[in-house]
C-alpha cells in the first residue's frame, strides 16, 4: 500500500462520515456517482494496464537505453518530447508506462521530458482546446510550450544527475 492510497482512503472515509452525518441523501448519491465513474473508467484502466504490461514484457532494454537512456543526449530528449506529445490517456496510463521505461533503462532527463511533454504538449488536448480558445491561441500555447519539457529534462539532469 502506498502513501497515496492511504491518503485517498482517509479522505474517502472522511467524506463518507461527513455525508452520513448530513442525513440528506448525499451518502447514497456519493456511492452512485462513484460507481458511475468506476463503470466509465474501468475498461480504460484495464486496457492501460495491459498496454503497460506488454510494454514491460516486450520492450528490449537495449532499445530503451539507446533511444531514451541516460547517454542518449539531445536525441533522447527530443524523442522523449515526441513520445510525450503522442501519448494518450491520463495519469493512470502514463505514469505506470514511464515507470516501466525507467526500469528498462530510460534516463532521468528523458523521463522528465516525456512526462512534462505529455502534461503540457499532448496533441490530443489540442482537439479540446481549439473549439474553446481558437486555433491561434492553441498554436501559440503549443509552440511556445515546446521548450519547457526540454528545459525540465536538462534541469533534472543538472540537479540530480542522469
Amino acid at each position: 500500500m502506498t502513501i497515496s492510497t492511504v491518503l485517498l482512503g482517509i479522505i474517502a472515509l472522511g467524506l463518507v462520515i461527513y455525508a452520513a452525518l448530513r442525513r440528506d441523501g448525499s451518502l447514497r448519491r456519493g456511492v452512485v456517482q462513484g460507481w458511475r465513474v468506476f463503470c466509465r473508467t474501468a475498461l480504460l484502466l484495464l486496457v492501460a494496464f495491459l498496454v503497460v504490461g506488454y510494454v514491460e514484457a516486450l520492450s528490449p532494454q537495449e532499445l530503451v537505453q539507446a533511444w531514451i537512456g541516460p547517454d542518449s543526449g539531445w536525441r533522447g530528449l527530443l524523442m522523449a518530447e515526441l513520445i510525450g506529445m503522442l501519448l494518450p490517456g491520463g495519469p493512470y496510463s502514463v505514469f505506470p508506462l514511464v515507470a516501466v521505461l525507467l526500469e528498462a533503462g530510460a534516463g532521468l532527463g528523458p523521463a522528465v521530458v516525456l512526462v512534462t511533454s505529455w502534461a503540457n504538449q499532448a496533441l490530443l488536448t489540442v482537439t479540446f482546446e481549439v473549439p474553446f480558445m481558437g486555433w491561434r491561441f492553441a498554436a501559440v500555447r503549443w509552440v511556445t510550450g515546446l521548450a519547457f519539457p526540454l528545459l525540465a529534462g536538462i534541469l533534472a539532469v543538472l540537479l540530480f544527475g542522469s
